[in-house]
């Protein structure tokens, strides 16, 4: 049996990764591609547990390291119980975020030494690789007044990244940027700024050439 696909969508808050992979996950499976969905942090029961507490309350409770040693302890729970075995089993796997996510996050928007990060991406996830990811980008005050909106609508109270900043999201835009620079192979930089069906086009069309998969 063929493995599986791992695609991975990332990028700032609310810049409409959730609604991009719903989408894909319909085109894919229109397309005869078996499909599963996840997030990151989460994606497990014990990583939906660590993710409540990087998600809610104070902006300044965690110091970066122990934010990434969160998300990797996360990670770790995710890949062995989720993500490996649905592409060992022949599952394509979409997820919301992944490592880059670390990266950019506490890397980039926090400072924390890099080199760090990738010790601890070497050591809990290895050479495991999205065979694509998806930068959707757009600009700061466009991504933080749609997650107003929704935190008006649906109060869930995941906001705590939200309430970071503009300085911390601007520098967390550029380092999703610099990211998707050293490595045009696996990364494609997805213009978010535009209506969903626009975004849901440039997606499909990405992963339609990247996956030699046609919709």
């Amino acid at each position: 049996m063929a493995r599986g696909r791992f695609i991975t969508l990332e990028g700032g808050e609310d810049v409409g990764k959730s609604t991009q992979i719903r989408l894909l996950k319909d085109a894919l499976e229109g397309a005869g591609v078996t499909v599963v969905t996840t997030r990151e942090p989460g994606g497990s029961p014990g990583g939906e547990e660590i993710r409540t507490l990087l998600v809610n309350g104070d902006t300044h409770k965690w110091e970066p390291l122990t934010e990434a040693l969160l998300n990797y302890a996360a990670r770790h729970e995710h890949l062995e119980k989720v993500i490996l075995p649905a592409l060992n089993a022949g599952t394509w796997v979409l997820c919301d975020r992944f490592a880059d996510s670390t990266m950019a996050y506490q890397g980039y928007g926090h400072g924390m030494n890099r080199e760090v990060i990738r010790r601890l991406h070497r050591l809990i996830v290895g050479d495991i690789a999205p065979d694509l990811t998806l930068i959707l980008d757009m600009p700061v005050e466009s991504g933080l007044a749609r997650a107003g909106v929704r935190e008006a609508h649906d109060g869930q109270g995941e906001d705590r990244y939200e309430r970071m900043g503009h300085d911390f999201h601007n520098r967390l835009r550029q380092g999703f940027l610099d990211i998707a620079k050293k490595d045009t192979v696996r990364y494609e930089v997805i213009d978010a700024s535009g209506d969903i069906g626009a975004v849901a086009m440039a997606i499909h069309e990405t992963v339609a050439t990247r996956m030699k998969v046609a919709f």
